[in-house]
């Protein structure tokens, strides 16, 4: 059985690439690391770091030993975290999933009242596509008819977020109430989600559906960026209505999308067989309300 301890060392050294700066940062003597690396070797039969340069480099093995090290340290981590909330009377907790957008927007107004209410649940977020990622109580995901729910999960819909065309500064376009989806088929196009994603493959059909595909000259992988790239004249872009307020103030052009509107349909996905437990109901019930208010201050 491989020692933990020592696959911390190995995931140090090969983070830090070097042996002293290891030793500096976990307190040790640079003989004492190398003695782990030494034993962690025999112990795997395998080469793990080997010399380069006047510094370190890990070999494939050491590679993926020191990547299911951090693993298990975050394991241990979480299980010391379970154990003093046991300690301290904590005993339930309550593991939300979330995409970037929702989690800026939708999650904090509900963490704020859901805390008042159950003070003793601890709330645990995690950023990650859901469903097929770690096991949570609720995932708040983009959903469309490609994404099959596993048995003993349920979807919830919370709200459909229509995208809108975002335009460079000075745009001949940009002064109009709406545009039309058409319209932009010879412009140069700032892709904002890469690589490929739901949200993207709803833009894709969109144009398609009005008849042309978008000519991206800028990979982005986020919204923010995407927009940025679009206020310096680079392209333009379409971003969903919900993502506008976690934007930094930036000069573009914003106009309602139309034949056709992409919509993005965001939903809730939670655990059939706890659904009705007095914390994730009240969680989804406030999520609910939450959605509610952004669809209703976008009409």
């Amino acid at each position: 059985m491989l020692d933990v301890h020592r696959l911390a060392v190995l995931r140090a050294v090969v983070e830090t690439g070097s042996i002293q700066a290891a030793a500096t940062n976990l307190g040790y003597t640079p003989s004492a690391i190398s003695q782990h690396i030494a034993a962690l070797q025999r112990e795997t039969g395998t080469l793990l770091m080997q010399r380069h340069g006047r510094g370190l480099r890990p070999t494939e093995a050491g590679r993926l030993l020191a990547g299911h090290a951090g693993e298990i340290q975050t394991q241990i981590a979480r299980a010391e975290t379970a154990l003093t909330d046991l300690r301290a009377g904590k005993t339930s907790r309550l593991t939300v999933r979330y995409f970037a957008t929702a989690g800026a927007v939708l999650i904090p107004p509900v963490i704020a009242k859901f805390s008042r209410l159950f003070p003793e649940i601890r709330l645990e977020l995690r950023l990650g596509k859901g469903l097929t990622g770690e096991a949570a109580d609720a995932e708040i995901m983009v959903l469309n008819d490609t994404v099959h729910v596993p048995a003993g999960l349920r979807s919830v819909h919370l709200l459909d977020d229509p995208f809108l065309a975002i335009l460079p500064p000075g745009h001949t376009l940009a002064g109009e109430k709406e545009i039309e989806l058409g319209r932009l088929r010879g412009e140069p196009w700032v892709d904002n989600e890469w690589p490929s994603s739901i949200c993207r493959q709803t833009i894709l059909d969109a144009c398609g559906a009005a008849g042309f595909n978008p000519s991206f000259v800028v990979e982005a992988h986020d919204y923010a960026t995407a927009a940025a790239f679009v206020s310096a004249g680079l392209g333009v872009t379409l971003v969903p209505r919900l993502a506008l307020s976690t934007m930094p103030a930036t000069s573009f052009a914003c106009l309602p999308v139309t034949r056709p509107t992409p919509v993005r349909s965001i939903f809730v996905v939670v655990k059939e067989a706890i659904e009705d437990h007095p914390p994730l109901s009240a969680f989804l019930d406030l999520l609910r309300e939450t959605a509610t208010s952004h669809a209703h201050a976008a009409d």
